[in-house]
């Protein structure tokens, strides 16, 4: 599957999830910020992205814990720097350049573009594809 067919796919799905019109939602669009996505809508494009891929999304996966109580990773309400190393390794899409100067676990939400997702199921259907000899 191509990427332009990967978005395609994720397009609708965030479409369907959030209610807002196929031309808003490019590969920069913030969930959030520009899209209106709220935390439960999180978990609804996980479930559309396993349905359509054909795969499942373990839970802080994709979209971290909101919830972290682990030291390591959250401490006085903001990421370590721990955890934004597994952050940026697990989805190297993911942009946290501006988010470090102040990491507070409340404004991760607004780091996720729709191409976020787009690479995370392209890496995701990689890793899942059967090995060719």
């Amino acid at each position: 599957m191509t990427r332009d067919e990967i978005f395609e796919k994720v397009q609708a799905a965030v479409e369907d999830a959030l209610g807002v019109d196929a031309d808003e939602i490019t590969e920069e669009a913030r969930l959030t910020a520009d899209l209106g996505a709220e935390s439960i809508d999180f978990l609804d494009i996980t479930f559309k992205h396993e349905q359509e891929f054909g795969f499942k999304i373990q839970q802080g996966e994709l979209f971290p814990d909101a919830g972290a109580q682990d030291p390591d990773m959250v401490q006085d309400g903001k990421l370590t720097p721990k955890a934004i190393e597994s952050l940026e390794s697990r989805l190297p899409d993911l942009s946290l350049v501006e988010f470090k100067q102040d990491p507070k676990v409340t404004k991760l939400a607004d780091q996720f573009t729709v191409g976020v997702l787009v690479g995370f199921v392209e890496r995701k259907l990689a890793s899942e594809a059967p090995a060719t000899a």
